[in-house]
């Protein structure tokens, strides 16, 4: 997903010279940190000669963003999730946590989704202005307009035929697997928010990918993820067993069969399953279902 390089996300389309040039002034001033002196200047200058520009659009984009953002130390009796220091009184106990955390300035974010909006408005097919929203939602935890983003996302995919473009107006090679690779790191992102009341989010999206990949099985395996944590065992392996026979040398398809299986009270179903995993070409993946057959029969 390139979450390290948003500014590479939004390098758009070059159109006239002096666009490229206001371009490059850009991203020279944004990677120095000089977001508060010069740019201002440049990016009304640049506005007042090509106000759809999309290279401008993305440039306020960013610029939005990195200056709504303000990062807060602050003591916590909770542990940070992130690295934090340890406060300690005389005993030896602890006492706090030193943290920080990221808040951002809502008017700024306005603005910039105002800015990134108009963007993919005005350039539909620009995959880059897309991905780069839908970075920024899932930085703001935005889950819902995240999911209904990428959804959008996936029916226009299918109106142009991936036929996706990205920096400097180029095509996407390879556009249709680097979009659903995309896509999934999302969908891991989401699942790695830890938050049961968003793998609805991760099912709406798998459904939408599904409608027009349906032998697409790592959405197959996030759609029965949600209906294992919600209990319906029976429609999670249906989905599961689908994926299976799309390919049945899927480890981990073969082992969320098998816990499904394990979760619904049938052991034999379930070590039958792990006995496939143990024909794989896995080492981790035969030691494992080894493990799972050993406690199951105790």
């Amino acid at each position: 997903m390139q979450k390290n390089a948003l500014l590479i996300f939004l390098s758009l389309i070059t159109i006239p010279v002096h666009g490229q040039d206001y371009k490059t002034q850009f991203d020279q001033l944004f990677s120095s940190g000089d977001t508060t002196k010069q740019i201002p200047n440049l990016l009304l200058k640049w506005e007042a000669e090509d106000s759809n520009n999309p290279e401008l659009l993305a440039s306020y984009f960013n610029f939005y963003f990195q200056q709504a953002a303000e990062e807060v130390i602050s003591l916590s009796d909770a542990e940070p999730q992130s690295q934090g220091l340890v406060l300690r009184d005389s005993t030896g106990e602890v006492s706090a946590f030193l943290g920080s955390t990221i808040l951002y300035d809502s008017g700024l974010i306005n603005q910039a989704f105002e800015k990134i909006d108009r963007g993919i408005k005005l350039y539909p097919n620009r995959l880059d202005m897309r991905f780069g929203k839908c970075y920024v939602l899932m930085e703001l935890e935005k889950w819902e307009a995240l999911a209904m983003e990428i959804i959008k996302s996936i029916q226009y995919a299918h109106e142009i035929n991936n036929e996706w473009k990205w920096t400097y107006n180029e095509a996407v090679e390879n556009a249709q697997s680097m979009f659903l690779e995309s896509i999934q790191d999302y969908q891991v992102g989401i699942f790695e928010a830890q938050d049961d009341s968003l793998l609805k989010y991760m099912k709406e999206i798998g459904e939408e990918v599904i409608k027009y990949y349906p032998d697409h099985v790592v959405s197959l395996s996030n759609i029965s993820i949600y209906h294992l944590v919600t209990g319906q065992f029976d429609e999670a392996i249906i989905i599961l067993q689908k994926a299976e026979s799309i390919n049945p040398e899927d480890g981990i398809i073969l082992s969320n069969i098998a816990h499904a299986y394990k979760l619904q009270g049938d052991t034999a179903s379930a070590i039958n399953y792990y006995e496939k995993m143990t024909q794989l070409d896995e080492p981790r993946a035969i030691q494992f279902a080894k493990q799972q057959i050993e406690a199951l029969k105790k």
